[in-house]
């Protein structure tokens, strides 16, 4: 979970395209809570693969929400992702 929370951290807020697993994606990091709680949805770019998530920062500490997928799916495509502009994937 730390190599996705700092992964997750990396990627900039905003809209942005990227690479995983071959594959090019349309990015979309939404901040709400005052910075307590994130949103995280990617679409393929051409393709049909749907990445959706959401992360909130708890008293209790971080708790992942994939949308309808497993969570394993979401923390690969994060931890994996290559920003449009960057040389190589955070891992």
């Amino acid at each position: 979970m730390d190599a996705f929370l700092a992964a997750f951290a990396a990627l900039p807020t905003g809209t942005h395209t990227g690479e995983f697993d071959g594959k090019r994606y349309i990015v979309s990091k939404s901040v709400f809570n005052a910075g307590k709680s994130w949103k995280l949805v990617a679409e393929e770019l051409g393709g049909t693969d749907y990445i959706s998530l959401n992360l909130y920062d708890l008293a209790s500490g971080p708790r992942l929400y994939p949308c309808e997928m497993p969570a394993e799916k979401v923390i690969a495509f994060v931890c994996g992702l290559t920003l449009e502009g960057q040389n190589a994937s955070r891992t």
